[in-house]
């Protein structure tokens, strides 16, 4: 049996060309398997051959587990009764049995032969996709084999990807036979099929043939810094010079427009914008709204979200067609754009104007003109007003050294009051909700007054419930709610 063994292994080796350590590996598998099927399915059996001999000793082995843990009495052993046999192990170890070696005559070599070949195609498949994956290549080019359920099969090579129908440009009519390049999207190492998972669709799909057809990049003289896109119909790219004599945009477009016709011919004639990359956020948002002309901005750092106001005539062209300009702009440069014109824009600050001096009337104890200093002065919270350097008070012309003082501390003893009320409010509040990403104590305060002191008190809420009782805007609302109930879903 020893002889036939090493004889196996070496055919198949030879056969499929493969090192015969995977033979060996995959034949151990197949007299594992066989040797669980005349002990126990649930059983976890060992085999080792002898490389040289073709020898082969088979265990039968049981985890370690704790007393409270053991259910699995195939697979597992109680640690009192490990320990009677070995007072040294510990959870997690394993103990083993010496099991009689099955007669190989017995399995059938024609069984063990197909058990090794499955074996030996899957570890041909993983050494492909490795090579595959060495070259890190995200862009491929292949042609389609088969349309299953609307999902196309892609030949690259000797790798078998997928497309999704999901991942297709709407509206492409993709045939069998067509060449297409993809973004390798993800790997399903789990999938008996197909592992490449294939995007015509993701936004890096863009970057990638725009770094194909622009040489510059590789060169290093020029980068892709972000990109965003509504599939088949408009994409917007922001791009970097690393060297002042390239003209990033001129260089993208190409000579009469060859460059960005090329790629948009692969996009299904996908419109592209091509924009400035600024490492100044409001800077690369007035970009990303091209072509629209921007008036001003103002930027909300702690909302990471930003005003932007636009005249009447660009309101339309700022939007675009069903909000597609705006929405690319935001999804490339990463911050929530509010867009309106310049008489919302004074409604809005008059609003918020009039909120602070209501405030610090009302928290500083002060009349209407001193509230208006502070807020002509930039003053629009009480931590400012408490904490701002006393060098930067003390310039404010209208107030004197003991006015700022009397206002300094004024606003240092509200704040202390609010602190201590909320944490006499959050003594209550259930740890869940308290954890949740989002929430801070302040917030929490306010929904224990209004009886909400756990996470699923929170998931219960409707998002206008949840801004009416404390004040939050609509998005921060909407983030907090499906945080609270992603556990309903795991």
């Amino acid at each position: 049996m020893s002889r036939e063994i090493l004889l196996l292994v070496d055919v198949l080796a030879r056969e499929k060309n493969v090192n015969k350590d995977i033979v060996f590996g995959a034949l151990e598998l197949a007299l594992a398997s066989a040797t669980k099927k005349r002990i126990h399915d649930d059983a976890d059996v060992r085999v080792v051959v002898d490389r040289e001999t073709g020898d082969f000793e088979s265990f039968r082995r049981w985890e370690i587990v704790a007393d409270a843990d053991f259910i699995h009495e195939a697979q597992h052993i109680p640690l009192s009764e490990a320990q009677k046999q070995d007072p040294e192990v510990e959870i997690g170890d394993y103990l083993e049995e010496t099991l009689e070696p099955i007669d190989f005559g017995r399995i059938g070599a024609q069984a063990a032969k197909q058990v090794i070949l499955q074996k030996i195609r899957d570890a041909e498949r993983e050494q492909i996709l490795n090579d595959f994956l060495e070259r890190k290549e995200h862009l491929v080019t292949g042609t389609i084999k088969r349309m299953e359920r609307g999902n196309a099969s892609i030949e690259a090579g000797k790798i078998e990807a997928v497309l999704p129908r999901d991942q297709m440009i709407p509206r492409e009519n993709l045939r069998v036979g067509d060449r297409i390049k993809a973004f390798l999207l993800r790997i399903d190492r789990a999938a008996r099929g197909p592992q490449l998972i294939l995007s015509r669709t993701a936004p890096e799909f863009i970057i990638k043939l725009f770094e194909m057809e622009v040489p510059e990049v590789d060169d290093g003289l020029l980068e892709i810094k972000a990109a965003a896109r509504d599939a088949g119909m408009r994409a917007k790219i922001a791009v970097k010079s690393n060297d002042q004599r390239v003209d990033p945009i001129g260089t993208c477009v190409g000579m009469r427009g060859m460059r960005v016709t090329a790629v948009t011919n692969e996009l299904a004639g996908e419109r592209v914008d091509i924009v400035l990359w600024s490492a100044d956020p409001a800077k690369f948002v007035v970009g990303a709204l091209a072509p629209a002309e921007v008036l001003s901005v103002i930027v909300d750092e702690d909302r990471h979200s930003m005003d932007v106001v636009v005249d009447e005539d660009n309101l339309a062209i700022a939007i675009g067609r069903g909000g597609q300009n705006v929405r690319l702009a935001s999804e490339m440069t990463g911050w929530t754009i509010n867009l309106m014109t310049e008489e919302e824009s004074q409604t809005r600050l008059e609003a918020e104007s009039a909120a602070i001096r209501v405030l610090f009337m009302e928290k500083l104890d002060v009349d209407e003109e001193v509230a208006n200093i502070l807020i002509g002065e930039g003053f629009s919270t009480l931590e400012e007003v408490a904490y701002v350097p006393l060098h930067e008070m003390l310039e404010i012309e209208a107030f004197d050294e003991a006015t700022v003082q009397e206002l300094r501390d004024r606003a240092r003893n509200v704040l202390l009051t609010e602190a201590i009320v909320t944490e006499e409010q959050i003594d209550d509040v259930a740890e869940d909700m308290l954890g949740l990403e989002g929430m801070d104590k302040s917030l929490a305060g306010k929904l224990s007054a209004n009886g909400i002191k756990t996470r699923d008190d929170l998931a219960d809420l409707a998002v206008d419930e949840l801004t009416e009782m404390t004040g939050i805007d609509v998005d921060r609302a909407k983030q907090l709610i499906t945080t609270a109930r992603a556990h309903w879903f795991e």
